[in-house]
């Protein structure tokens, strides 16, 4: 039997393998696969999610590809499916985030240690014992503004953590305006740290466009990354409502 060499394009899933023990089957990875920064740190780069180096890919000799649908580009996805065995996973929600640990566990001969791990990241999260539920426009980007809609993770995460997203009764990633954004009457403005990276800068300039609500930096991938990061997230969302609660 041939030895694994996995190749992983999702940022949070090249996290999850190497919590998994599969460092020494890691043998590629894009240049958004950050953490854990020790162990990527010499891995073979093939581009970004969504501009794969193909070449590289075929340099490598992978046998198998971990991808995901939204991040990936699907005809790259498609091109290499014809020479590799290729899984595309599909994320929307925590039930999905944990069938996803749990299915990649057993097809990369660690079942036992993705179920551990899915029991306790699921064990970590418990409910939100409070009335009081803000609402929550959360953006991902900048020229355009484009915030996380409903049937999206981030969604679902922001309904775990305690928060009710104002634009909810969009779907996926929608571009918005500012007038959109004050007709929506947040709560409060999140400007996540990912894909685009929001920094304190920004604050003054959503402060202007709707100055009743607060806006706070938070951590993109608390919400957006669907792997073993999961384990952080319940401790960041319980100190997250704290410190975005009335005074």
């Amino acid at each position: 039997m041939n030895s694994l060499r996995i190749i992983s394009v999702v940022p949070s899933q090249t996290e999850l393998l190497i919590d998994l023990g599969l460092d020494d089957e890691l043998v590629g990875i894009t240049k958004f696969c950050v953490h854990p920064a020790d162990k990527v740190k010499g891995k073979a780069i093939v581009g970004g999610t969504k501009t794969l180096d193909i070449e590289k890919i075929h340099h490598l000799k992978p046998t198998l590809i971990l991808a995901n649908e939204e991040e990936n580009t699907r005809d790259q996805i498609e091109e290499l499916q014809q020479r590799y065995a290729v899984h595309v996973t599909d994320v929307n929600t925590f039930p999905d985030a944990l069938s996803m640990i749990r299915e990649v566990g057993t097809l990369v001969g660690k079942k036992p240690e993705a179920e551990a791990l899915a029991c306790q990241i699921e064990s970590s999260f418990q409910p939100v014992l409070t009335a009081y539920r803000p609402t929550v426009a959360y953006l991902i980007w900048r020229k355009p503004y484009m915030v996380a809609a409903n049937d999206t993770f981030i969604h679902t995460m922001l309904e775990i953590a305690g928060f009710r997203n104002a634009f909810a009764h969009l779907t996926r990633y929608p571009d918005v305006t500012s007038a959109a954004l004050q007709a929506a009457h947040p709560e409060l403005i999140f400007l996540s740290s990912e894909p685009y990276p929001f920094t304190h800068k920004h604050v003054t300039e959503f402060q202007a466009i709707y100055p009743s609500a607060k806006i706070q930096l938070v951590d993109g991938e608390m919400f957006s990354w669907y792997g073993s990061r999961l384990l952080r997230a319940s401790n960041y969302f319980k100190n997250l409502r704290i410190e975005t609660s009335p005074q």
